[in-house]
């Protein structure tokens, strides 16, 4: 009998969600073969069976927490697929009998109910199994008990602070009318578990705004030249290079040129110092069912316009698909996100920390613009949004960057020449 083991599965994570189960108990494996899909902070991992044979027991359920090493399930080299049912088929009257006498020993009604509220409750709370096995014996419901974990999981020392405070505080005169106004009260909810990764972002989205000094400044683009640009050049892009030519290429290579010449935006705060990144390595939010990410463009002053949009569009189905490795989420010196394509005016965007700058693109809408010589011309215009960390880069800083990456986009030509 053979284990199948959660692998080491990235230098800084240790530990995953079990998202999915790809085989079932009695599945016949080939080695290689993927078995389990596992959620981790940032992306999802398959791992492969090291073994050809045949799932003879599924140990870990799927929303189970699993450390790296930890047994998830069994499988057996000497079996065939579909074994265990053929053995039952065939057994002998000895075992039959054995089996109904088990049956009159079945367990009495309250503890069937009591495995009926445990797993009903399996998929409302985020807890270990240890919590799980302590809560039945102490009859508490897992939705009513505070967890002491910042991510919300409920551990055995809260279920046992839970059923101490019950003892203390709940009189059994009482608890008829309490349970009634409740039920009077009560409002319909649905209760949803928070993924592993929704919970790393929430944690860290809160974190930054401890750690850093954010402030946000705004500044308003007029896009007319960039759009020209794009309607006479989008067939022969096409052609040439296979790809369209979007406006993310723009803006990427418009934040590469201002962060050349305001590089404190492209640092970070490392204990007392100040480490200025020479690479520019600009990280693409993207959003996708299971939330926001935030894979990495290497080396972006070294593409021209198409390769940029090349990897934006490769990282982008990865990231949708769930393909996305580890290494292309990490070390990003500045991150670029684009509320627009959901029909966002104006936002401020939170910082990916440890990185100390971040740019907001919105919605383009056509405005009435008043043009240098007083005349009115309607023209589409975005508002974009740089947040930054005043801990190191200062207000006027912040505000030229903006404006620096503004004239790159009114004057464009430029750019793709260079790019």
């Amino acid at each position: 009998m053979n284990e199948i083991k959660v692998p080491e599965l990235a230098e800084s994570i240790t530990e995953g969600t079990i998202a999915e189960w790809l085989v079932k108990k009695g599945d016949n494996i080939e080695k290689g073969d993927p078995v389990v899909e596992l959620e981790t902070d940032k992306v999802n991992v398959e791992v492969n069976s090291d073994f050809s044979g045949v799932i003879t027991e599924i140990i870990r359920e799927e929303g189970d927490d699993v450390e790296v090493g930890d047994i998830i399930a069994k499988i057996d080299e000497n079996s065939e697929a579909g074994g265990d049912t053929s053995q039952e088929e065939n057994e002998p009257a000895e075992s039959k009998a054995k089996e109904n006498e088990q049956k009159k020993e079945e367990p009495k009604q309250e503890d069937k109910q009591a495995d009926k509220e445990e797993t009903q409750s399996k998929g409302d709370v985020i807890a270990s199994p240890a919590a799980r096995k302590r809560a039945r014996e102490l009859n508490i419901d897992l939705s009513k008990v505070s967890p002491r974990d910042p991510l919300g999981r409920i551990r055995p020392e809260d279920v046992d602070a839970a059923a101490s405070s019950s003892k203390e505080n709940t009189k059994p005169a009482k608890e008829d009318k309490k349970s009634k106004e409740k039920t009077e009260f009560d409002k319909p909810v649905e209760r949803v578990k928070m993924s592993r990764r929704r919970q790393t972002i929430a944690k860290r989205l809160v974190d930054v705004q401890h750690e850093a000094a954010m402030l946000t400044t705004f500044n308003e683009v007029d896009l007319t030249n960039v759009m020209k640009l794009r309607s006479e050049r989008k067939e022969k892009f096409i052609e040439k290079h296979g790809v369209k030519l979007g406006f993310m290429s723009f803006f990427t290579k418009a934040v590469v040129g201002a962060l050349k010449e305001f590089p404190l935006l492209n640092a970070e705060i490392q204990d007392n110092e100040i480490v200025i990144k020479k690479f520019y390595d600009i990280g693409i939010a993207v959003s996708t069912d299971d939330g926001l990410v935030v894979p990495v463009v290497r080396d972006a002053d070294r593409l021209d316009f198409a390769g940029v949009e090349k990897e934006i569009g490769n990282l982008g189905k990865k990231a949708r698909d769930k393909k996305l490795e580890m290494s292309e989420l990490q070390g990003g010196s500045f991150t670029i996100t684009n509320g627009g394509t959901f029909g966002s005016m104006l936002s401020t965007p939170i910082l990916n920390a440890p990185q100390v700058g971040i740019l907001g693109m919105h919605n383009i809408q056509k405005r009435a613009m008043v043009m240098p010589d007083d005349s009115i011309e309607v023209r589409p215009m975005m508002y974009i949004a740089l947040s930054y960390d005043h801990r190191i880069v200062d207000g006027k800083e912040a505000v030229q960057f903006l404006v620096r990456v503004k004239q790159l986009l009114e004057d464009p030509y430029d750019l793709l020449l260079e790019g």
